[in-house]
């Protein structure tokens, strides 16, 4: 197989339409159908079943999309920190949810830049359910996660800070005066139900909730009445003054952890783990 045709594949079977992909690849559809169907000829399986009417992927297409996903993002990686490799003063780039660990990562950086032979680190924020993609990829060398919400699976990685957890409230909701709540509690009290975080493939579970995506999102809906959450304490410490939050103390503690791909040789990202977990 070549990467060119897995590509392709990629985008037909994301898309499941023929014409939507070969715009988005930039190619003519009867290029792109020919380069399909000679895959398909010489795996010996269909990976796609089409009709007028749809494009359906096979069990096998199935399949070869999980892999070539995960073939794609391990030689973009490799071409990403090859040419890191080579740059005559080498950067790290570490991946935060947006609105976490403000205090712990402020820390974490002083702490690294004040090592000798301290590389600039660049920060990329993004929404909860892209740091592992970012690592898989190479865009990010480092991610801080937070378990039990984020998998470490397949991922080397080393915890920094345990801490509870808090349930954000309107300042006029009747929790919000308490010093501490259990869980059953933040459930049984009128309002609506809790928020939907995204899945790792960015898609959000069934339910009732309100979809959300990052914490200026959820502190809105909690705020106009729309939404109830649970987040790490660290989470709620700069609130906005019409929201409160109150500790849950039967909640699961969150450890966060810094995390990166088991493949990578980097000194500068051991270096900043080392200084990480001296805290």
């Amino acid at each position: 197989m070549e990467m060119r045709e897995l590509r392709y594949f990629v985008a037909v079977a994301e898309d499941l339409h023929f014409g939507r992909a070969a715009e988005r690849l930039g190619i003519a559809q009867p290029a792109l159908s020919r380069a399909l169907a000679g895959l398909e000829g010489r795996l010996g399986v269909t990976l796609l079943e089409r009709s007028s009417r749809r494009v359906r992927l096979t069990d096998a297409g199935a399949v070869l999309l999980t892999e070539a996903r995960a073939i794609l993002a391990a030689a973009e990686a490799a071409e990403r920190r090859t040419r890191e490799a080579a740059e005559p003063r080498p950067r790290i780039t570490l991946a935060v949810k947006a609105g976490t660990a403000g205090e712990l990562l402020a820390k974490v950086l002083d702490a690294y830049g004040a090592h000798p032979g301290a590389c600039p680190v660049d920060l990329l924020l993004c929404e909860a359910h892209e740091q592992r993609e970012l690592l898989c990829s190479g865009r990010a060398d480092l991610a801080l996660l937070h378990l039990p919400f984020d998998a470490v699976t397949g991922l080397d990685s080393e915890a920094l800070l345990t801490e509870g957890q808090v349930v954000v409230l309107p300042s006029g909701h009747p929790l919000a005066g308490r010093a501490a709540v259990r869980q059953f509690e933040v459930t049984a009290a009128p309002g609506p139900p809790p928020a939907r975080w995204p899945a790792p493939d960015g898609s959000h579970p069934e339910g009732p909730g309100v979809e959300v995506r990052n914490l200026t999102q959820i502190f809105q809906f909690v705020a106009l009445g729309r939404a109830t959450v649970v987040l790490p304490a660290s989470a709620a410490v700069d609130l906005r003054r019409d929201l409160v939050a109150v500790p849950v103390t039967d909640a699961p503690p969150v450890t966060t952890v810094l995390a990166w791909p088991p493949e990578s040789r980097s000194r500068p990202v051991a270096d900043l783990v080392r200084v990480a977990t001296a805290l």
